[in-house]
């Protein structure tokens, strides 16, 4: 269970990084779109699309990331009423839960990337699997850092929260 946590903590921590340089790149792009367009008036026909490669990447890795991190929206009030032992198991299944939607996601984005292969992106001519692989990414992603939390000593239950009975 250790090794799982280290490797789950690992993979989190590279995650993080590239969703950085990924959104430091959109970032980038945009800036770069809005001078050569409105300043040199002269619009490339690139940036718009790399940008929008990165932002799903930003995207679909926070989607994973706040699997692991435990960071979403959610609605504890059923929850924080339950005995610990209670929250520890409703936490479990939920993160059960999560663990197959990962691997649906992955599953079907697989189907998806299979149907679409073949395409070129229209501007910047890379292969649309680049693209669709990173649904693929999220959901193993989003599988790995589910199964973790749902194994760990104690229950995923987040610091501050906790049964009030």
């Amino acid at each position: 269970m250790r090794l799982l946590r280290l490797i789950a903590d690992g993979v989190a921590a590279a995650t993080r990084y590239s969703i950085a340089l990924s959104a430091a790149g959109m970032l980038g792009c945009i800036v770069y779109q809005v001078v050569t367009r409105y300043v040199l008036g002269a619009a490339s026909s690139w940036s718009e699309e790399a940008a929008v490669l990165l932002f799903s990447w930003s995207v679909l890795g926070g989607l994973a990331l706040g699997v692991h991190d435990g960071f979403h929206v959610r609605l504890t009030l059923l929850l924080d009423l339950l005995p610990s032992s209670g929250r520890i198991a409703s936490e479990r299944v939920l993160d059960a839960v999560i663990t197959a939607l990962g691997v649906f996601l992955a599953w079907s984005a697989w189907r998806f990337l299979d149907i679409t292969s073949g395409s070129v992106s229209a501007a910047i001519g890379y292969p649309t699997e680049v693209l669709n692989a990173l649904a693929i990414a999220c959901g193993v992603l989003m599988a790995l850092f589910g199964f973790e939390r749902a194994l760990r000593p104690g229950g995923a239950v987040p610091e501050g929260e906790g049964a009030r009975a």
